[in-house]
């Protein structure tokens, strides 16, 4: 198939390399500046067209003139991850096929923004990789053509999900491209027989701040899903920011505690943190405001402290 490139992320840009190998031709490439935590950004971009003489376009939004370049290539389908704005009918309908998109989230349950890192706040086993169809002027929606699930537990960090999506998006796109090779109207399922959506919203870094007071699988989680490549979840001790980028579940005994109090301190470093029960959340290596990253036993020498 010829096809067209429209997003950002490294997973994107992977698949370029998987879909020629699976066959198919990639037209043109339209991509846009990315965030500053982008492992893979527009020079990545516009450096791969330049080396392999595939056109390559930049653009915050589609408008009239961007419809016009993607035209001009007459292909039969686009691929897209991560494009900053929602995509409209008049970009669709250059693509006979559509434009296929890949949405880390279970569709329907997770659609919109950080659904990986609400999908661990939120409990759940497993984190779904979808392509799915996309319907313009709507988010996440449109019918899924292949998907993958992670199973992931309490003690999952969130860096461990993005690898695992970057190295699966490339397959499930060559995936969906076989499938409607063979089958122009395939469909793995409809979304809108597949329950409700629950709509995502995106988080800020004021959102990563530590609550003693919920439980231990709950702070846990919390902190492992702000781990890198974000800026980590926070807390404050005896006047000091501290970050701290993965924590681990410990299963305990009822106990009577402030949130937040030291339980125990341990010869290799870490502290079990009481929380609002059900277990302790257990912390080996926090970050100061200078960035060196210290055992926590270093700052806490006694158990009669707590983090605020």
């Amino acid at each position: 198939m010829r096809i067209a490139i429209i997003g950002r992320h490294a997973s994107l840009l992977n698949s370029i390399e998987r879909l020629i190998f699976a066959g198919h031709t990639i037209e043109c490439i339209l991509t846009a500046p990315a965030p500053s935590d982008y492992a893979v950004g527009q020079d990545e971009f516009e450096s791969y067209a330049r080396a392999r003489s595939i056109p390559c376009y930049v653009a915050n939004r589609i408008t009239a003139d961007v419809d016009r370049l993607l035209g001009r290539h007459s292909c039969d389908v686009a691929i897209s991850v991560n494009f900053p704005t929602v995509i409209g009918k008049s970009t669709i309908d250059l693509f006979p096929l559509g434009i296929l998109n890949a949405h880390g989230g279970d569709l329907p349950r997770y659609r919109g923004n950080a659904c990986q890192a609400w999908a661990m706040i939120n409990g759940e086993r497993q984190i779904g990789l979808c392509v799915h169809k996309m319907v313009a002027g709507e988010l996440d929606s449109g019918d899924v053509l292949a998907k993958d699930v992670l199973p992931i537990d309490v003690n999952t960090v969130i860096a461990d999900v993005f690898a695992w999506i970057e190295q699966r998006v490339p397959e499930l796109f060559v995936n969906a491209l076989s499938a409607l090779s063979s089958d122009k109207a395939f469909t793995l399922y409809r979304q809108i027989d597949a329950g409700t959506p629950l709509r995502c919203f995106p988080r800020t870094a004021a959102d990563a701040r530590v609550d003693w007071k919920l439980s231990a699988p709950q702070v846990v989680r919390h902190i492992n899903a702000s781990g890198p490549p974000y800026e980590g979840a926070f807390f404050d001790y005896q006047g000091e920011r501290l970050r701290v980028f993965r924590a681990t579940w410990i299963q305990a005994d009822p106990y009577l505690a402030v949130p937040g109090q030291i339980a125990f301190r341990h010869g290799n470093g870490a502290v079990d943190i009481a929380c609002g029960g059900n277990g302790f959340c257990r912390i080996a290596e926090v970050a100061r405001v200078g960035g060196s990253v210290v055992a926590p036993t270093a700052l806490v020498k006694s158990v009669r402290h707590r983090f605020e």
